[in-house]
């Protein structure tokens, strides 16, 4: 039986019609790539770490907030509606133009500045740089700016963290320019600056960067009081999985090709989470963050309904695609416990996290599960040792 036909008897299992599981087998198509081989695995620290780095020297002295305005362009601007259409803004953010004298950049507005966290982080799959704002309201500002392009539009209340991933800095352009101009003295600085600015747009990772944003609040909108923890220990508990399910989502991009919006990526980088302050995966929780700890009734504002698709999945897909998620994250606890000390290790998390991009969220989901886990983990190959742990370590700069 070929992938799709035993997906779509998956999706008959749990009550789909045709027209359903048409929705669901176009939704959950694989996209991880194969991983590189144990010979071949790199997790050295990519070339923007270094830039970061140094910024986060000058913040010692400065404050976060007051060094990235200047090295982040989108900072300069205000949260507008309709300025990512304006003249200006399209010339600072799309051709780094200078925004000295530019009436529409009048700063970034955060209500607290002097709060603002950049932290390396040495994670699964490398060092990736953090930013942990010291508000939720500075924490949508943040998102606005640098993935929204400074337009005010919704932010779910269920979101506290996103990767940001291909993001033009110009800043390392610029460096880039002063660097190259220095090599080639000789040259004219405007007219064959731009003929070597051509050269160095295919060479993405010189000016494309990787960073997360990270909020302080509760993870996934849930309480405390819902999973019997007290708030600071839930809140200390939250920090963490956020920073760690957005790592997983790095890992999955950086090594596999593929970071998305779909159920399948949100279990594997929770699972990863949830491990990272317990130690082992607890199913419940996961139900929790994601709307489903009363199944089969949904939680109206749970993280499902934002990994619902494009187009959106129908409310009948929907519905077993609830009835899928349930069944996985509980045969995944299950084989979590019964892995427990081979999982023990970051190599090993890394090795789970890999063979579980190998299946779908069908075969998690299903009767056998147990058995597409095991050869899903005995056909990985295990992987070097990270040089670092995945704590949550590493010098922190704030304002």
């Amino acid at each position: 039986m070929d992938v799709d036909s035993f997906r779509a008897d998956v999706h008959r299992f749990f009550g789909a019609s045709q027209a359903a599981s048409d929705q669901l087998l176009a939704y959950g198509q694989n996209a991880f790539a194969q991983p590189p081989s144990p010979q071949n695995w790199d997790i050295s620290p990519e070339p923007h770490i270094a830039a970061w780095q140094a910024y986060q020297a000058e913040t010692l002295g400065q404050g976060v907030f007051p060094v990235l305005q200047q090295k982040l362009v989108q900072l300069r601007f205000p949260i507008q509606l309709g300025i990512s259409e304006a003249d200006s803004y399209r010339a600072a953010t799309r051709r780094g133009i200078s925004v000295e004298g530019m009436a529409e950049a009048t700063g970034l507005h955060l209500e607290h500045p002097e709060g603002l966290q950049l932290q390396i982080h040495p994670s699964l799959a490398g060092p990736i740089p953090v930013l942990i704002p010291a508000c939720r309201e500075d924490f949508v500002t943040l998102v606005r700016a640098l993935t929204m392009r400074n337009e005010p539009k919704p932010v779910p209340d269920s979101m506290g963290a996103c990767i940001v991933a291909g993001f033009n800095n110009w800043d390392r352009v610029g460096t880039y320019r002063q660097y190259w101009q220095a090599q080639h003295p000789e040259l004219n600085p405007e007219r064959d600056w731009a003929a070597e600015f051509q050269r160095l747009i295919p060479r993405k990772e010189l000016y494309q960067d990787r960073f997360i944003l990270l909020s302080l609040g509760p993870y996934s909108n849930v309480s405390a009081s819902q999973l019997d923890l007290g708030e600071k220990e839930w809140l200390d508990f939250s920090l963490t999985v956020r920073l760690e399910h957005e790592s997983t989502h790095y890992l999955t991009r950086r090594l596999l090709g593929s970071m998305r919006n779909n159920v399948l990526d949100e279990l594997i980088a929770d699972y990863r989470g949830i491990v990272s302050v317990l130690g082992h995966f607890r199913a419940d929780w996961f139900l929790h963050f994601v709307g489903l700890e009363n199944y089969p009734y949904y939680r109206e504002g749970g993280r499902l309904q934002n990994y619902r698709g494009q187009p959106p999945l129908s409310d009948e897909a929907f519905q077993v695609l609830q009835a899928m998620v349930k069944a996985a994250a509980e045969h995944l606890e299950a084989f979590d416990r019964q892995q427990a000390e081979s999982l023990s290790s970051a190599a090993a998390q890394i090795r789970l996290i890999l063979a579980l991009t190998a299946l779908s969220l069908e075969a998690l989901a299903c009767t056998e599960a147990r058995d597409h886990l095991q050869q899903a983990w005995d056909r990985t190959p295990e992987i070097p040792s990270p040089d670092s742990g995945p704590q949550l370590v590493g010098s922190f700069s704030s304002g």
